[in-house]
């Protein structure tokens, strides 16, 4: 679908990952106290009316000589214009990815152009980890796990994120971003926790209606094409997050018993500008369940039908944390055709088969 918006070209942007915006100072051996929590501030990004900017990534080097384990992360976006980012740690000494032409020195932190350093997000899931995704249009927003849990990140890390920004507005605007990383010590830690995400890029919601797109995620290895060898589920989830733009309604994420039954794992209650993510308070135990279904809802007010993408179109995400050994993934993860819809109670609905992968074992 065309944007019905006149995106301009990129002005220039700038960004200064270092002393300069608060970001932590390392001692006389390059090494950063990673006892306290630490901010880092980037920026400014300057964006004209109407402009997007979608090709862009940020990179920081954490200075991290030993692992750290991340309780807590805050984000500011400091004003409207930041509209979502995704952020992995990944190795410092060899950044995952084919093709990776970028270096690994601090010196070369702050943004760059996603596709010139073949960054992908993919990749580094596989190679390192999730840590945080920020809500649509979220100015401000707080991830935090209850006391002992977090996500480990090992020795000489770096943070990369891609950024989308924009500004549907009639002024200029500047943001200056931050994000705080809150850690606790090893010997406080309870459980690590692990990545859980899937999305489902087989949109197309009808002009003028509402609609719902679910993609239904088989857990367990045995069950997969080739069978895999990943233990059946006995983790909980702790955290869930959802993902989608302004036509969004809702996300749901249910969890699926052998006999068909189902339970909510997570729902969404707040519209699009606030948080979509939430703790999940008592964790859910997923023993027992052997699928996963998500579905997102949304009214498409417009006369067009609108598919997968950014700006005007539309996107079904969501992230979530557990105690499995396991980082999972999967869903729908490359553009497809949605298929055939089917109207029920004037909602068009639509289902498409699920890939489920699992990542290298959490340690």
């Amino acid at each position: 679908m065309t944007s019905p918006m006149r995106w301009l070209a990129p002005v220039a942007l700038l960004l200064a990952c270092g002393n300069d915006h608060g970001a932590p100072k390392p001692d006389s051996n390059g090494a950063v106290d990673w006892s306290q929590p630490q901010t880092y501030a980037f920026g400014p990004y300057m964006l004209q009316p109407e402009q997007e900017i979608t090709t862009d990534c940020v990179q920081i080097t954490l200075q991290n000589d030993s692992d750290i384990y991340i309780n807590e992360v805050d984000f500011d976006a400091m004003g409207p214009g930041f509209h979502h980012s995704n952020w992995f740690w990944v190795p410092e000494s060899t950044f995952p990815g084919p093709n990776w032409n970028g270096t690994n020195s601090a010196q070369d932190d702050g943004t760059f152009n996603c596709n010139d350093r073949h960054f992908d997000q993919g990749v580094a899931g596989l190679f390192g980890g999730v840590l945080f995704a920020q809500s649509t249009q979220a100015q401000q927003e707080s991830q935090q796990f209850p006391p002992g849990y977090a996500v480990k990140i090992p020795a000489r890390s770096k943070l990369v994120s891609t950024i989308h920004l924009l500004n549907p507005g009639d002024n200029a605007i500047t943001v200056t971003p931050s994000i705080t990383l809150k850690p606790i010590p090893q010997s406080q830690l309870v459980k690590q926790l692990a990545g859980i995400s899937f999305e489902n890029h087989a949109l197309a919601l009808p002009p003028n209606m509402q609609s719902s797109f679910t993609v239904t995620c088989d857990m367990l290895g045995a069950d997969q094409t080739p069978p895999q060898d990943w233990p059946t589920p006995t983790f909980k989830v702790y955290y869930a997050l959802a993902h989608y733009h302004a036509l969004g309604t809702g996300l749901t994420i249910e969890a699926i018993k052998p006999d068909t039954t189902s339970t909510t794992v997570y729902s969404t209650v707040n519209g699009i500008g606030d948080s979509l993510g939430a703790p999940i308070a008592p964790p859910f135990d997923f023993t027992g369940y052997t699928k996963l279904r998500v579905t997102c809802d949304y009214y498409n007010s417009t006369a067009s039908t609108v598919v997968w993408g950014n700006g005007s179109e539309e996107m079904c995400v969501f992230l979530a944390f557990s105690d499995s050994g396991y980082n999972f993934a999967g869903g729908v993860p490359i553009d497809t055709n949605a298929g055939t819809g089917t109207l029920v109670d004037n909602v068009m609905t639509f289902t498409h088969n699920c890939d489920t992968l699992v990542a290298n074992p959490v340690n």
